[in-house]
């Protein structure tokens, strides 16, 4: 009996940790490796929405997850001065009914705990960071900065804007510092004096915004990321301390919603925000990319994650239609499958404009990658395949 192919994917991150519970669900014989010795509770929080909550149903922790998180009823876009609603966007039970799955905000180390928790523990090796990467046709051969090393047929790079996989596939290049800074904060919102905030909303001026959300079900945590320009980054540098009187000076004169935020925030840290322009290829032989790694956007959209994670179900689908031992055809069928979807929610973000109008996001919402009808590569034309 022939054995099944040995799929290597790097990098746990959300997208990585998508890949290898799904793959695993379905029978392939997959490992993940991760670099981080372990994973803490980072202070940051993410949306996710009905396009990422079916694939928490197929990884069976949507129920979970829902118990997690805030369930915001909508999405309000402010004026930055005035506090003037500009756009609301109806979601909860309107996003529970409309597309068939819920739209909420979480903590992004309770939703990756989750994630984590659906993969097996002898299928997750950590303090794996990868040096060195070989397709020798046959195989692929890893190469671990600790000194050991690792075969596989197939290497999903997870890895991030940084990634190893992609450099080795088309060499190394740094990505783009966009000219903006996001600032993070989490804390209590017990701290937080003088204005009632809404679960989620995105305050807009010109030139810079701030998106604030619960990440509990208690809501008893708050959360903010704001994009502000700035003229250069030592991209050494994955992030830096910002400072109150930072955020302050950033946002002086803005509404006393924002203020309110700023002045309860105790620790704030400000990370670049990058870009690549859009890849020439997302594989070559055994190597196959996704997420950040062939896709790194600005987080206007709140939905860079959002992509990672369909990028994981869109190739595992691809795996099971295919199968794991022509690569080449289903990571023609991935790529087909992905990189229009992608480059769209890819510009999107860059532009800054997501639902600061009341506009219709179903494109984006409702798509479902398990039943989206398949373009087949070798049609130029973009028929459908089922």
């Amino acid at each position: 009996m022939q054995k099944k192919p040995r799929i290597a994917v790097i990098g746990a991150g959300l997208g990585g940790a998508a890949a290898a519970a799904l793959l695993h669900q379905a029978g392939f014989n997959v490992h993940l490796y991760e670099r981080a010795p372990a994973f803490s509770r980072l202070g940051a929080g993410i949306h996710v929405g009905p396009n990422v909550m079916k694939v928490m149903r197929a990884i069976g922790i949507e129920d979970e997850l829902n118990l997690n998180g805030s369930h915001p009823d909508f999405w309000y876009s402010r004026d930055w001065k005035t506090g003037e609603i500009i756009a609301q966007i109806p979601l909860g039970d309107y996003a529970l009914s409309h597309y068939g799955s819920s739209y909420l905000t979480v903590h992004r180390g309770d939703f990756h705990a989750l994630m984590m928790k659906a993969i097996p523990d002898d299928i997750i090796s950590f303090g794996k960071s990868l040096d060195t990467i070989e397709d020798k046709g046959d195989v692929v051969h890893l190469y671990f900065t600790d000194g050991s090393t690792a075969q596989a047929d197939i290497v999903i790079g997870a890895d991030g804007v940084n990634s190893k996989v992609r450099d080795y596939l088309l060499g190394p290049e740094l990505p783009k510092f966009s000219g903006y800074v996001g600032h993070r904060a989490v804390f209590p919102i017990a701290d937080v004096k003088g204005f009632t905030h809404d679960l989620c909303t995105k305050w807009w001026s010109d030139d810079r915004h701030m998106i604030v959300y619960f990440v509990t079900s208690k809501k008893d945590e708050i959360y903010y990321v704001t994009g502000v320009p700035e003229e250069s980054w030592d991209l050494s540098k994955s992030f830096l301390p910002s400072s109150r009187d930072e955020m302050l000076a950033a946002f002086d004169g803005w509404h006393t919603g924002v203020q309110s935020l700023i002045n309860a925030s105790t620790e704030v840290t400000k990370w670049p925000l990058l870009e690549r322009d859009p890849l020439p290829l997302w594989s070559r032989g055994r190597l196959v990319l996704l997420g950040d790694a062939c896709h790194p956007m600005k987080p206007h959209m709140a939905q860079g994650a959002a992509m990672a994670i369909e990028d994981a179900a869109m190739l595992t689908r691809c795996f099971k239609e295919v199968g794991p031992t022509d690569f080449a055809t289903t990571f023609a069928l991935y790529e087909a499958n992905r990189t229009e979807r992608a480059g769209k929610v890819q510009l999107v973000s860059h532009n800054n404009t997501w639902l600061r109008t009341n506009e219709n996001p179903d494109w984006c919402f409702g798509y479902d990658v398990f039943n989206e009808p398949l373009v087949d590569p070798l049609v130029k034309s973009g028929a459908k395949v089922a």
